[in-house]
């Protein structure tokens, strides 16, 4: 099973998808830190530092493509400016989609997607994706369900491109199994990155990375679901 990662960041989809047994192939990231992170964990990897040149060459028969395209015109931190920003990126996605044409698809953003423009701009992903021929089941997880002591409410859009349709009841067997990997201790929300600190290198870019992440055990039975279904 292969995977290529759009707006990578630090790797937290990716690496939830090592844990469920894909091999991510590609990444695309722009951010100079965070490349530097996916360069140390992934350094086999193709990458791409823009999404508009990307696919820089031939990626047919993918497994997944996962992405968690830029929250800021949906988060309910900034100015919700939607569609407007210059930073929503959910059209690029969109085309390399259509230009790969994976059998998955897992779209990753914050909860204010949902209520952004009186939900039209989620229907518009959602009919996007069913336009170019993928199911598609919305999942709203919290990272406090994986077990951490926040919330992290963030918004899965799981997209499967083979013409059957996405029941609730495939994926209701995997709810409530835990991930396996996030029991047994208490989380930090900062791993590493104490909020008053000297002499710690590129704390700022760290916090920055951290807060922007996808919480690999957050989105790891998302996945575990998807490679159990290529499995069978």
């Amino acid at each position: 099973m292969t995977h290529v990662s759009l707006f990578a960041g630090v790797g937290g989809i990716d690496l939830a998808a090592e844990w469920a047994g894909f091999e991510t192939i590609a990444q695309v990231e722009q951010n100079p830190y965070c490349i530097k992170v996916l360069e140390r964990h992934w350094p086999g990897v193709h990458r791409c530092t823009d999404i508009r040149e990307f696919p820089d060459r031939d990626y047919s028969a993918v497994t997944l493509v996962s992405g968690g395209f830029p929250c800021q015109p949906f988060s309910q931190a900034g100015k919700r400016r939607g569609t407007d920003d210059d930073r929503f990126l959910w059209p690029e996605m969109l085309r390399v989609i259509r230009e790969i044409e994976p059998r998955w698809v897992l779209a990753e953003n914050v909860l204010g997607l949902l209520s952004l423009d009186g939900g039209v701009v989620f229907e518009t992903v959602l009919s996007d994706l069913e336009s170019a021929g993928y199911a598609t089941l919305p999942v709203v997880c919290p990272a406090a369900g994986a077990g951490a002591p926040h919330q992290r409410q963030r918004v899965f859009i799981v997209a499967h491109g083979t013409g059957s349709r996405l029941e609730g009841q495939q994926w209701a067997r995997h709810e409530g199994r835990g991930v396996g990997l996030a029991n047994g201790g208490w989380w930090l929300t900062e791993p590493d990155v104490g909020r008053v600190a000297t002499g710690v290198p590129h704390r700022v870019d760290r916090l920055r990375a951290l807060g922007n992440a996808v919480v690999p055990q957050q989105v790891y039975p998302i996945l575990q679901a998807i490679a159990e279904v290529e499995n069978e």
